[in-house]
């Protein structure tokens, strides 16, 4: 065998060891990549679930410090009173009513004469010269003058009265509301006062002259103490209490139970209810229903203006407006399910965004392998071709 036969068979040996080592090398490295890439994908994993926790649980702590913020609120306006504590605190303004009525009483019961005097001259200017008012049991007289001073006790101590009625009520409202308790006790006692005398300047001297137009020869009218003191005593306390509609109306439009709109739409309703409440308040008569009921619409109006000028509804609609402005609308009827659908779809998106990752590394993994077997069926042709060409 000649040296040239025994030099080309040397390097065909050698070729293959070389070859042999330059696809282990091939492979190493792939295998590094793999194992590198698989590492780094797997880091990047736990950072998004760290990053994704970090946020829910940032959520959650900023829901937490917001529900202490409020907590801390009702903290600092006042804990809420059960039921018995409410009772304990009506029992309480209701003794000290009674204690301001009792002093109102022998404050003005030394003026229960003159004041029955006064009470009676829309009466007096009416009645016939030969008739007179009597009594007809012997305690008679004496009560009257002792009703007669307990009804000017009440009205002279009517804003503490109306002062501890709003007090009882003002628990049950927020901080910014409870600066009107003040003022409507005194305009509460106001518009009290207001209405009954009302009642005696202009609708006692017309009932007095429509009832007393029935008396001629033959029927001579002689009323009775208590019953003019019964008469006179419920117009005065109906007036006062019809003249509060305003105020009554004023404190529901600021707590948002009643706006101008529905008022309006329910006037005729009203109108019905406000000839329904003077028949029942005043004599079977239609003058004087007609003259409570005529003051009774006309509050009725004052308070829708008063809804339309202190009301919440401009409130509302400002607070809508920048909620439009700045964020999703919350004023339909799911009530800001348009945010919440959208974290819920951010929340929903970060597992997807999990799973692509990991099928993006699958689908890496299987190129490379496939890349590989075909750099190995490619370099196992080139041997055989050596080997042929050898």
């Amino acid at each position: 065998m000649s040296s040239a036969e025994k030099d080309s068979r040397e390097v065909g040996q050698e070729q293959p060891e070389e070859k042999a080592q330059a696809e282990e090398t091939a492979e190493e490295t792939l295998e590094s990549e793999e194992a590198s890439e698989n590492s780094e994908t797997e880091s990047s994993l736990p950072a998004e679930k760290g990053e994704n926790e970090a946020s829910l649980t940032g959520d959650d702590s900023e829901e937490k410090d917001e529900s202490d913020e409020d907590d801390e609120e009702l903290d600092e306006e006042e804990a809420p009173m059960t039921f018995l504590e409410h009772l304990e605190e009506l029992r309480r303004r209701f003794v000290r009513i009674m204690i301001a009525s009792c002093v109102g009483f022998l404050a003005c019961y030394s003026f229960a004469k003159p004041l029955f005097s006064l009470l009676m001259a829309p009466l007096v200017a009416v009645l016939p010269p030969d008739s007179t008012l009597i009594f007809t049991s012997l305690p008679e007289g004496f009560v009257t003058y002792l009703k007669v001073a307990a009804v000017a006790g009440i009205f002279a101590v009517s804003p503490y009265i109306f002062a501890q009625i709003w007090g009882f009520i003002a628990p049950g409202l927020y901080e910014h509301e409870r600066k009107w308790m003040i003022p409507l006790a005194f305009l509460s006692a106001f518009f009290f006062v207001g209405g009954a005398l009302f009642g005696y300047y202009v609708v006692f001297p017309f009932g007095c002259e429509f009832f007393m137009g029935f008396a001629d020869e033959f029927i001579r009218p002689m009323p009775t103490l208590r019953e003019y003191l019964g008469f006179s005593l419920k117009l005065l306390f109906a007036f006062g209490v019809i003249f509060e509609l305003p105020l009554f109306i004023f404190f529901l439009a600021r707590l948002g139970v009643v706006t101008a709109e529905g008022l309006r739409s329910k006037r005729k309703y009203a109108i019905l209810v406000c000839f329904i409440c003077s028949a029942i308040l005043t004599p079977p008569d239609v003058m004087t229903q007609t003259l409570m009921a005529g003051p009774l619409i006309i509050l009725y109006e004052i308070g829708i203006w008063v809804a339309y000028f202190f009301g919440k509804r401009g409130g509302r609609k400002l607070k809508q407006a920048e909620a439009e402005n700045d964020g999703p609308d919350d004023s339909g009827p799911d009530g800001g399910s348009s945010a919440e659908s959208a974290a819920d779809s951010e929340t929903d998106a970060e597992p997807e965004k999990t799973e692509a990752a990991e099928s993006d590394s699958a689908k890496s993994k299987a190129e490379k392998k496939k890349a590989k077997a075909d750099k190995k069926s490619k370099e196992d042709a080139g041997y055989d071709e050596d080997l042929i060409e050898m």
